[in-house]
């Protein structure tokens, strides 16, 4: 499309560029400038922009999908997990988060199991 006076609008000259470019490079090209344009954001942000970025994305990806499309991308993650790691991977896993849980209840006796035994059950009954 052109304008009035028989030039390219941005879009279509966007457009052009973008299919001439893609021509003449591959996908290393495409993975290097990315790449540099990554380090290049990371340098010049800081640990909120990324929260901030990242919590937009989650808000934007929570309105798209539905239920059974977390279910689907967790199984696939857990299966992923399970292939690449073995069950002591899933004990210190399984403990760490034992020990996170009881340092929340600030140590408090309540009748329930010790860090080391959550930690242990944890770690058994995520290899079964």
């Amino acid at each position: 499309m052109t304008n009035n006076n028989d030039k390219m609008s941005r879009e279509e000259a966007g457009r052009k560029g973008g299919e001439t470019t893609a021509k003449n490079h591959d996908k290393e090209f495409y993975q290097e400038i990315g790449q540099k344009g990554g380090e290049a954001t990371s340098e010049n942000h800081d640990k909120e922009f990324y929260q901030e970025i990242g919590q937009k994305g989650g808000e934007a990806t929570s309105e798209n999908h539905d239920k059974e499309f977390y279910q689907e991308i967790g199984q696939k993650g857990g299966e992923a997990t399970s292939e690449n790691h073995d069950k002591e991977f899933y004990q210190e896993i399984g403990q760490k988060g034992g020990e996170a849980r009881a340092n929340q209840r600030d140590g408090s006796d309540d009748g329930k199991m010790s860090r080391e035994e959550a930690g242990r059950k944890g770690g058994e009954k995520s290899r079964r």
